[in-house]
């Protein structure tokens, strides 16, 4: 593996929790100036348990036990920050407006604010880092082609945090040149332990049984996949990797009877409550609307559906003159004020309850396209109809994972179109309750917090 994985998320949540509660023994300490009694202890406790969960549960929203976030340090100071400034004021919401709680907030609140934001940013800034780092990073090759190979070498490498450190890039093409000659004196000079290779593109060329013949491997060198290993860095699907036989292999034509029993019960909830915000919203968005720009409230668009079938959606107008079936430059069509706010916080998408109660839509799936833009697409990329075979959904994995230019909600490009690709094909493959559950939570963060990039 090229990253921690769950014992490294697991070792970062338990730390999270261990800093909440020492920073509430210190809070204590502080407090009456004598070590806490088993009372005390055990009356602040109760409370401050439903605190810890909530904020472990804000952290888990905003991305903090992320790889994103924990790869990239250089980030994580300013999301920290502004998840611990929310998490303050849930905690003074909870402490004066919830009934019962007996002790007195005001004094052992602020000073447990205080404690718990300083020992938090200590643990997660400097402790963490410093016992998690790799202290010799596995050195590898890389056997594959193509910009999802370079892209893979270059992303690992220049980040420490990685486990692996690629010495060199391999094309299978050139090595049926020199029968691996290359590969066997790159590890006979130097320390390798890895390889990590496209071993479907090796058998095709009959060169895999002379690499598993080299003398390395008696040294137990250990070969990582080239897809897997992508998919585990950037969580998505290397589109090089794409045929017929893959959706065959990894992608089922229906979900379980449970998981699609409970995935409609959630949709149908959901849309219900997506309903109701609608009908208090409307009167306000069509004041606004009319204001800025007189024109419809709400638009109609045809959209495709799972398996490529014809729907009609409805949405809040964002646009001069309703959305484009183009992208950005290819029209006039500007997004007025009024939809910049509805699209941030994903308001402009709610009037898609009715579909979701028809069945036609589900909440989390692949973003489906209008039916002209997905036509073109689907001629100027592979597979691309695949993304179809699920219900597609109001929000789904690339929209919680991809980062747009500054502007943009949606992709603009075919290169951008390729990136969601990948996502939506790593959600076909990996499409359970629990990766729903987590598009679900991080598109409420994304609401609210109108920041996809903590």
């Amino acid at each position: 593996m090229t990253y921690g994985g769950r014992p490294a998320v697991a070792l970062l949540f338990l730390g999270d929790i261990a800093v909440f509660a020492a920073a509430l023994w210190l809070t204590l300490l502080v407090r009456y100036a004598q070590i806490p009694t088993e009372t005390v202890l055990i009356e602040h406790i109760r409370p401050f348990t439903v605190l810890f969960i909530l904020w472990t549960l804000i952290f888990y929203m905003s991305g903090l036990y992320g790889k994103r976030m924990i790869l990239s340090q250089g980030s994580l100071s300013d999301a920290l920050l502004k998840t611990q400034s929310f998490n303050i004021v849930l905690a003074a919401l909870f402490f004066f407006l919830v009934p019962g709680i007996s002790i007195a907030p005001k004094t052992n609140l602020i000073i447990y604010l205080v404690i718990s934001m300083v020992l938090i940013f200590i643990w997660r800034l400097f402790v963490y880092p410093q016992i998690t780092i790799p202290r010799n990073r596995a050195r590898a090759i890389l056997l594959a082609t193509g910009d999802e190979a370079v892209e893979l070498m270059e992303h690992v490498n220049a980040n420490p945090r990685y486990q692996l450190q690629f010495d060199a890039l391999y094309n299978p093409d050139s090595l049926k040149e020199d029968g691996l000659e290359a590969i066997k004196d790159r590890f006979e000079h130097n320390t390798l332990s890895v390889i990590v290779a496209d071993t479907e593109h090796i058998d095709s060329l009959g060169l895999l049984p002379a690499l598993y013949a080299l003398p390395c491997f008696e040294e137990n060198v250990k070969v990582l996949e080239f897809a897997e290993t992508y998919e585990d860095v950037f969580d998505r699907i290397p589109l090089s990797q794409i045929s017929h036989a893959w959706f065959l292999q990894n992608v089922k034509a229906d979900i379980s009877l449970v998981h699609g029993i409970v995935k409609r019960g959630i949709d149908i909830c959901g849309a219900l409550v997506m309903g109701a915000v609608t009908i208090l919203a409307t009167p306000f968005v069509a004041v606004l609307l009319q204001l800025e720009y007189p024109g419809a409230v709400f638009i109609t668009q045809d959209r495709l559906g799972v398996r490529g079938t014809r729907i009609r959606t409805y949405k809040f107008r964002s646009m001069r003159f309703g959305d484009r079936s183009a992208w950005s430059g290819e029209d006039e069509n500007k997004v007025t004020r009024v939809g910049s706010v509805l699209r941030k916080i994903s308001l402009d998408e709610f009037p898609q309850f009715i579909n979701v109660l028809r069945g036609e839509m589900s909440l989390i799936g692949p973003r489906n396209d209008l039916v002209s833009l997905g036509e073109r697409l689907g001629e100027a990329l592979p597979y691309y109809m695949k993304r179809y075979i699920a219900l597609p959904g109001i929000t789904g994995w690339a929209q919680i994972n991809q980062q747009y230019e500054q502007g943009n909600i949606s992709p603009q490009s075919i290169d951008e179109t390729k990136v969601r690709l990948a996502y939506d094909f790593y959600y076909l493959k990996n499409q359970s309750l629990g990766l729903d559950l987590v598009i679900m939570l991080k598109t409420v963060k994304r609401m609210f917090f109108r920041v996809s990039s903590w």
